[in-house]
């Protein structure tokens, strides 16, 4: 049987469901959908607004109504039909795409920008990635990103000169608000895996500058760096990073789990000074000292030599608690090394301070060909009062206790 045959055949079937039970949503819709392919539209309008008196919240059945319409000529019909669409199901991405066409069918290309961009929200990723939908969705997101850039020029140029007045640290979260709402960057937010703490700011990067103990730990940058090339000629001092616990998932990290990929040199470890190692290091042990390390008994300090072999990834992840920040100090740096956190990509620099909110999703590489070694260890979250800091320590290691030493709670 022909494929028309076979269509022929379920109307004639819906018919005798609609001698039944006359409004039938389901067979309204697919006689009428079955008459506008046969061009009879007064007989498919009829059946299709049938179908929607019967059941307003029927989707489909509207988008077919705004499909005859559109086929008829009648845009503005079209738009109000698709419309009852989307309101039945708002994650339609289909009726959302056909809105967009419609509105710029009309001329209104900032409304189609948004039907397009939630289009892209909600489509699957299937979709999206389908040969056939390719140059649909290539047109959407060049709509989308064209609204943005012309979004951004209308608001930047409704500043009233205040861009030019202020400095760079000032500006610098409009300007990032900027690229948010222009979709030039996404809002992260802090995920702590262990220990919340609730009201400080989910910054990626933060302003080293306002941080006095930072020139003397830069100033020290030379002296770190004599001691470290001297480590380098003992490789056997290093250890791979990512030792999961018997038992306990590896997740992203099962390519660097107990591989030397990822190395680090431990100072300090949980709390406790690795004195055969530190004993080696004591200008870069001093210079740590003078920062505001984070103490908790049995956890923290940490510090430690963090050295990426050529090649090697470090996948995106997220920190234990945000009452801490990360600090890198830069030691050997080649090119096509990079750190991200959050939508923010920071090249690091020998001997110049980075600190980050680890709990901010981050990755780091060393696609070179050459090793990459960075001191890391971490301080107070710098809003945190020294009330905050001792009832965070009492915490994490009331927390320890809690669960035994042989809880697996991550870098707490």
């Amino acid at each position: 049987m022909s494929m028309r045959g076979q269509s022929e055949a379920a109307v004639s079937r819906w018919k005798q469901v609609l001698d039944i039970e006359p409004d039938y949503p389901p067979a309204l819709n697919l006689i009428g959908v079955y008459s506008m392919a046969r061009g009879d539209f007064a007989l498919a309008r009829d059946y299709l607004l049938r179908a929607v008196a019967a059941a307003p919240k029927f989707a489909m059945a509207h988008a077919n109504l705004s499909r005859l319409h559109s086929a008829q000529g009648d845009t503005d019909a079209a738009l109000a039909s698709i419309n009852q669409a989307i309101i039945a199901d708002p994650t339609a991405w289909g009726a959302h795409m056909e809105r967009a066409r419609l509105l710029e069918a009309k001329s209104r290309p900032r409304e189609a920008a948004a039907s397009w961009g939630r289009a892209l929200a909600y489509m699957p990723e299937s979709a999206a990635q389908s040969a056939q939908l390719q140059q649909l969705v290539a047109q959407a997101r060049k709509a989308v990103s064209d609204n943005q850039n012309s979004l951004r020029e209308f608001l930047q140029d409704r500043m009233h000169g205040l861009m030019g007045k202020g400095s760079h640290p000032e500006l610098e979260r409009f300007e990032n608000c900027l690229d948010i709402v222009t979709g030039r960057r996404e809002f992260v937010t802090a995920r702590p895996l262990m220990l919340p703490y609730p009201r400080l700011p989910a910054i990626p990067f933060f302003d080293t500058s306002t941080f006095d103990w930072v020139p003397a730990m830069e100033a020290a940058f030379p002296d770190i760096l004599s001691e470290l090339e001297s480590l380098l000629q003992r490789p056997d001092l290093f250890v791979p990073y990512v030792q999961t616990q018997a038992g306990s998932p590896t997740g992203q990290f099962d390519a660097l789990d107990r591989n030397l990929d990822w190395g680090a040199l431990f100072l300090w470890k949980n709390g406790a000074r690795i004195d055969s190692n530190a004993d080696l290091c004591p200008r870069t042990e001093a210079a740590i000292s003078r920062t505001p390390q984070n103490i908790i008994p049995n956890r923290a300090p940490v510090a430690f030599f963090s050295a990426l072999q050529p090649g090697t990834h470090i996948p995106p992840h997220n920190g234990a608690t945000n009452t801490r920040l990360t600090v890198h100090l830069p030691l050997i740096v080649p090119p096509d090394c990079g750190l991200r956190v959050g939508g923010e990509t920071h090249v690091w620099q020998p001997g110049k301070v980075v600190a980050f909110d680890d709990t901010i999703t981050h990755e780091a590489w060393n696609y070179s060909d050459r090793l990459r070694v960075v001191l890391i260890f971490d301080v107070w979250h710098p809003m945190l009062t020294p009330l905050e800091r001792q009832l965070v320590a009492h915490t994490v290691e009331s927390i320890m206790t809690f669960y035994g030493d042989n809880a697996d709670l991550g870098e707490l």
